[in-house]
């Protein structure tokens, strides 16, 4: 019994089916993947949960400062701090000029007609087109008084009465009462609060810096700036520039031992100079065991057997690279012109001669090729690094968003960081231009 072959028509069209199918199967297979992840990760109720307000405050922080206006209820003492720290109080005598004290009575102008004032009497805050929010202590507690109906920015509670408005943020409590305005700018960023340069404008800076009286005899004006700037005990520009210091270090050390240990072992696992298959392929499954650790997870191994520090960082680094560029270099030499090496070979050279002058000149523009693009990459990973390990510009940001409130300083970090890896971006391609093409 004979089966008929298709015909020509019959088999094109089949295919022609088939291939339909496919194009509408994938597509089908996609959507219904993306609905299965949407489902597991509940995309639906993490869009309920999201709090956008507070997302905007948070993005207001990086850019803005925050200056606290307290007052003690139980002593009558207020303090006027930037971003509430010790570091950032007015001194006596000195306060913003939106902020007035006189005969026990202070008042906050918040702008746009939004006036906060204490007294002995308690707090009250001025909202323009609501009214007055009246608040007396009776019996140690805050008791209210504003127009009905209480709005959703006004928050009551038994201890506690919050206000927040767009001009800014009032609270009072048993404790304490306390204003918060918000200004845009990262301020004391030049100078703190306690220098003879802070509140000076640029002209009158550049006046005091060349033609100046000196402001302390021992030294000069622009040297006093430059020292009071670096040594600023709010923003601590010194130690941010240590801890970069610190991040870069850690991974060019880690980098370069890396590529010096990774290049002899290289040969151990290329086919064409290891011609042992078991010897050669011990040293490969060691080089993919090294890189297939993640270098967080070598990390956090290392730093419990070496303690914290930039090294253990520089060593994770190493660890993890050195299977990369095992890899990488292996396959870059077996994939090398033999005729050179030959040629290298008729003349009598040894092994290490065939590899200087006939190995290593073919594939050192694919060494240093992978070496800058890690070594500019292990400059971003190692702020992550840092953050675990306790050295660099790492330790720094993971400090200030722990904090909950220095969103400015962390805004601060995230620009040096994207400036440092645009830096090394620009270094490595300006090395790889001079070393590789020769321009």
């Amino acid at each position: 019994m004979t089966t008929a072959t298709p015909s020509l028509a019959q088999t094109v069209t089949a295919r022609f089916a088939a291939r339909q199918r496919m194009a509408f199967a994938i597509p089908a297979a996609i959507i219904a993947y993306l609905l299965y992840a949407a489902i597991s990760f509940d995309v639906a109720g993490l869009a309920q949960r999201a709090r956008f307000d507070n997302a905007a405050i948070l993005l207001s922080d990086f850019w803005q400062h925050k200056t606290h206006v307290s007052r003690d209820n139980r002593s009558g003492t207020v303090t006027i701090a930037i971003e509430g720290e010790g570091k950032g109080t007015y001194p006596p005598g000195m306060m913003p000029d939106w902020v007035t004290m006189a005969d026990g009575v202070t008042t906050i102008d918040l702008g746009t007609g939004h006036i906060v004032t204490y007294d002995d009497a308690g707090a009250r805050m001025v909202v323009p087109g609501y009214g007055t929010i009246d608040i007396r202590p009776e019996n140690g507690r805050p008791v209210v008084t504003a127009p009905e109906p209480i709005p959703d920015w006004i928050s009551v509670s038994e201890n506690r009465v919050g206000v927040t408005t767009d001009a800014g943020r009032f609270t009072y409590t048993r404790s304490k009462v306390e204003t918060f305005k918000y200004q845009p700018g990262w301020e004391l960023w030049f100078f703190t609060l306690d220098s003879p340069f802070y509140g000076k404008s640029v002209f009158e800076l550049a006046a005091l810096a060349t033609v100046g009286e000196r402001v302390d005899p021992a030294r000069s004006n622009i040297g006093y700036m430059a020292s009071e700037f670096w040594t600023n005990k709010m923003w601590r520009h010194g130690d941010v520039a240590w801890a970069i210091f610190e991040t870069i270090l850690m991974a060019f050390l880690g980098t370069m031992a890396a590529a010096i240990v990774a290049l002899p072992l290289s040969f151990l696992a290329a086919r064409n100079f290891m011609p042992l298959g078991m010897f050669r392929g011990a040293v490969r499954r060691v080089f993919d065991f090294i890189r297939g650790v993640d270098g967080l997870i070598w990390t956090i191994i290392l730093s419990r057997a070496f303690g914290p520090g930039p090294m253990t960082g520089a060593i994770a680094i190493a660890l993890t690279d050195t299977g990369s560029f095992g890899k990488t270099f292996s396959e870059a030499l077996e994939n090398i012109d033999e005729k050179q090496v030959e040629g290298i070979r008729s003349t009598g050279a040894n092994a290490v001669l065939r590899a200087r002058f006939g190995v290593i000149p073919q594939v050192m523009p694919i060494l240093l090729a992978q070496v800058l693009y890690y070594l500019e990459s292990n400059t971003r990973s190692a702020t992550v690094i840092g953050a675990i390990v306790g050295g660099g510009i790492g330790l720094l940001l993971t400090q200030a968003i722990q904090t909950q409130k220095d969103w400015e300083e962390v805004a601060y970090y995230i620009t040096l960081i994207v400036l440092m890896v645009m830096a090394m971006d620009s270094l490595s391609g300006w090395l790889r231009r001079k070393l590789i093409k020769g321009e």
